[in-house]
């Protein structure tokens, strides 16, 4: 019987991604290499682990392996995000833990997804709440972020720290503990919380109000809802925003921002076009 069923799906990926990889590339090239990819005993060796356990996992006789062992095995094979939480879910039945990377930025195709949202004001922001692409309506309704310097760009330190944009909320107090307890959550589930701890200490330094409500240990999701605005231009306009995760990159998310109502979106476009035109 083979040694890689459907009833072994663990062994089955294993085996798959072995084969898959240039065996040369890892300098584990030979005269006498007969089969594709990686041999058993030179992924065990990658990963540090014995042969012999690292057969039995292919073979369907080891039992449940420790998250570590997946984890070393994921590196030795080389694995994508995407295809490491493939292998712990079908090796352990759950997700790997998170695992915090800095952002590196967005891809010319995501940018062009924002740009073709002509009156929805629309971000990309880091788990850290780093706002790193924007749309033309973006910088007419939220903040012209392409004169701030990057370290500058952060949704919190905008709402606590800019009095522009304080300004603009209607309910200022309302919509300070929503981004603090939703701001919270994020970092807490990107396992990025020792990342921002520099930043947070920042913020409480800078801003009473931070700190105090930073103090609460609130958190909230951050999914969809209404945001009222006081603009020095549009007057008092209003958006129904959702916030959406981009496939692919668990390090960032995009926030769009939908006139309310079709006047909302026309007061909009006669900005962008008057800008355009000047």
């Amino acid at each position: 019987m083979s040694e890689t069923t459907s009833d072994n799906l663990l062994g089955t990926y294993l085996k798959h991604r072995r084969v898959r990889l240039d065996a040369a590339a890892f300098g584990f090239s030979g005269p006498r290499r007969r089969t594709p990819g990686l041999r058993r005993e030179e992924v065990a060796q990658r990963a540090n682990i014995s042969p012999t356990w690292y057969t039995w996992l292919e073979q369907g006789r080891g039992g449940a392996p420790s998250a570590d062992v997946l984890d070393r095995i994921a590196r030795a094979l080389m694995l994508t995000d995407v295809e490491r939480e493939h292998l712990f879910l079908i090796g352990l039945g759950r997700p790997p833990e998170v695992r915090y990377r800095a952002s590196e930025g967005v891809s010319p195709r995501l940018q062009r997804v924002l740009d073709a949202l002509e009156t929805s004001p629309a971000i990309i922001r880091t788990v850290t709440w780093d706002v790193v692409a924007w749309n033309r309506a973006a910088t007419i309704v939220l903040t012209d972020y392409s004169k701030l310097l990057p370290e500058q760009r952060n949704i919190l330190r905008l709402i606590f720290c800019e009095p522009r944009v304080r300004a603009a909320q209607y309910d200022w107090e309302s919509v300070a503990r929503f981004v603090v307890a939703a701001f919270r959550a994020d970092v807490a589930r990107a396992g990025a919380v020792s990342h921002v701890a520099d930043f947070v200490d920042e913020m409480c330094r800078l801003s009473p109000d931070f700190a105090k409500l930073w103090a609460d240990n609130d958190v909230r999701s951050y999914s969809e809802g209404v945001k009222h605005l006081r603009h020095p231009v549009l007057g008092q306009i209003a958006f129904e925003y959702s916030a959406f995760a981009v496939d692919g990159r668990p390090d960032l998310g995009m926030v769009v921002y939908n006139p309310a109502t079709p006047d909302d979106a026309q007061r909009i476009r006669k900005v962008l076009v008057a800008r355009s035109d000047g």
